[in-house]
């Protein structure tokens, strides 16, 4: 694999149904979310914890539980695209709804895409509608409620 560009990467929104694996996650049926601009970092992170020993003075560091983030998703204002109108809705319940992220970094044609899978809450979905020539925008807040599943990109030879 080579590096590449986060031009092309999706974002799907898709049911509150629960997935254990990728199979059952790729199963969903899923709504792409339209004219995204940004999709923030996301992935695992485990907390720092401390103990500091009264013989030595040494704080030790510990790895503590782990937090897959808060995903902002910034989107051109679009109130009659589907996966908006989706995310949007999503806000405003308590659910944790199954989103699927698709890469574009496969080598050519023939090879397939990076593809994530993770639950989160929509925590908020904030317009900024800035100044006159500023194209109205939308930043959905997933807090990221499960582990993320990867799919790897596969190279077909």
């Amino acid at each position: 694999m080579s590096v590449t560009t986060a031009s092309g990467a999706k974002i799907f929104i898709g049911p509150t149904t629960a997935a254990a694996d990728a199979a059952a996650y790729a199963a969903l049926v899923y709504t792409e979310i339209g004219e995204v601009e940004s999709l923030g970092e996301f992935g695992d992170e485990a907390a720092d914890v401390t103990f500091t020993s009264l013989s030595d003075a040494r704080v030790r560091h510990l790895k503590g539980s782990r937090d897959a983030g808060v995903m902002s998703v910034v989107v051109g204002r679009d109130p009659l695209d589907l996966g908006q109108v989706a995310a949007r809705a999503a806000e405003k319940t308590k659910f944790a709804y199954a989103f699927k992220v698709v890469a574009a970094d496969a080598q050519d044609a023939n090879d397939t895409d990076s593809t994530f899978y993770f639950h989160a809450l929509v925590q908020s979905a904030k317009e900024n509608f800035g100044e006159s020539d500023n194209v109205v925008r939308t930043t959905f807040n997933l807090g990221i409620t499960t582990a993320i599943i990867e799919v790897p990109a596969t190279v077909v030879p």
